[in-house]
């Protein structure tokens, strides 16, 4: 058996019911073999296993009252897995879908995505069960405290600097940075995602959604191509799916359906940025509300149809393995030649094998959508040296930043004999400075 594989399946013996972890270490892994052909010194360090077991796991319980005067308990998680090129740097998601498996696989993807940004950042990740969707504001704001009271003795600017992910925004980030700020007495960078008035960086809301659509221009660049008259899907409907609607308008494509965890809206005549964000960041609505104000547009509550809208390129922005095997067929016979992943892990394995027997230019979660966390590594940097860039400043080095993901992932795919691959680029790009970070270090 292959020294990969015989390590993998020990990891699965250890983490017998932690799916989405497993899946994600296998993904990685599966690139990895013509790594160790060429530097058997990583074997004998037992650098997989190492990089596969968290350098700490945390896991608390959250109480908290609701506006009834109940009193309510949800868990809590901050996986630190690794922190051998810089602070852990991870988000955190609130949804009730959070488990201990889900926070593994987004810490582990975490330690590839920081790795490819060259910015000095470990890998983390956390969250909690929690679901802010139809709390109020007070109700938010007493989860959030309870929450960082106890995150606040884990986590510092040098240690573990947490920002937000699905669920978490401006107001979950206000709430826990007021609470940490009040415990610890001090005001320092230790979370991202802050406001433009109290330490945040221009750019940071945008820069996830705005980085993979970059991606994707890299990615049409090399078959000389553009965004110019191209139709574009975008699943989800948050921040990311959101701020890749404004990019890919910009570059003169044209996004013709988005989605929410109901449904999804189809406009043939283009999405209405201003509707949505009207629907979303105001009135924090539903996407089926777009109808009522464009006759013309269609809802299905159906989300997973969305993949059956003809386009040219997809940006699977809302949730993992949102895109399966038969959906990848789809949008592959519907003509779609580029897939650029604005959420983590969106495509299942046999989804990724589709796209790339068929030739699609097809962009991993960890390379494509890096941009949030490089927004955030920014972020960090404004923070230490007590000043702030402008929008246009940020968005620039977004853009370098995005680029040189691009060609980091290309070369390394071309150098390991698998052109065009970018999903062995970016895990062989990313992996490689984390594990010479870790030979470097010691047995830590």
């Amino acid at each position: 058996m292959p020294y990969v594989q015989e390590v993998y399946e020990k990891i699965k013996r250890k983490n017998p019911n932690e799916p989405e972890f497993l899946q994600a270490v296998k993904e990685v892994f599966d690139s990895l073999q013509p790594v160790f052909d060429k530097h058997p010194e990583y074997r004998s360090c037992n650098i997989l296993e190492r990089i596969t077991e968290p350098e700490r796991q945390l896991m608390f319980r959250v109480p908290w009252v609701d506006d009834q005067g109940n009193i309510r308990v949800n868990r809590g998680y901050r996986i630190e897995f690794s922190s051998a090129i810089g602070p852990y740097k991870g988000g955190l998601r609130f949804h009730a879908s959070v488990n201990l498996s889900i926070i593994k696989f987004l810490g582990f993807e975490q330690i590839f995505k920081n790795s490819l940004t060259m910015l000095s950042m470990g890998g983390g990740k956390g969250g909690s069960d929690f679901n802010p969707k139809g709390k109020s504001d007070a109700e938010v704001m007493r989860f959030c405290q309870s929450f960082m009271t106890e995150l606040q003795r884990h986590i510092g600017a040098d240690t573990d600097v947490p920002a937000g992910d699905i669920g978490v925004g401006g107001r979950e980030i206000g709430f826990m940075f007021g609470q940490y700020k009040r415990l610890r007495n001090e005001f320092t960078g230790v979370l991202t995602g802050k406001g433009l008035n109290w330490g945040g960086s221009p750019g940071r809301k945008e820069a996830t959604g705005y980085g993979a659509v970059y991606f994707a221009q890299e990615m049409l660049k090399d078959r000389k191509q553009s965004f110019d008259g191209k139709t574009v899907v975008v699943s989800g409907s948050g921040n990311v799916s959101i701020y890749s609607i404004e990019k890919v308008h910009q570059l003169g494509g044209r996004v013709v359906a988005l989605s929410d965890s109901n449904g999804f809206v189809y406009d043939p005549e283009g999405i209405n940025l201003d509707t949505v964000k009207n629907i979303k960041e105001v009135r924090r609505g539903r996407i089926k509300e777009y109808c009522e104000i464009h006759k013309h547009a269609k809802y299905s509550d159906k989300n997973r149809d969305i993949w059956t809208v003809k386009c040219d390129v997809a940006i699977p922005s809302a949730t993992q393995n949102e895109i399966n095997g038969e959906e990848a067929k789809t949008l592959v016979k519907n003509g779609c030649i580029c897939v650029s992943e604005g959420a983590n892990m969106p495509t299942t394995p046999e989804g990724v094998e589709v796209f790339l027997k068929a030739g699609v230019s097809y962009g991993p979660g960890k390379a494509a959508n890096a941009g949030g966390v490089a927004v955030s590594g920014l972020e960090m940097s404004q923070n230490s040296m007590r000043l702030s860039w402008t929008f246009e400043e940020v968005d620039q080095k977004l853009h370098n930043i995005m680029r040189n993901i691009y060609n980091t992932c290309r070369d390394v795919a071309d150098k390991y004999g698998k052109p065009n691959n970018l999903v062995v680029g970016a895990n062989i790009g990313g992996f490689q400075k984390v594990v010479d970070a870790m030979m470097s270090q010691g047995i830590v």
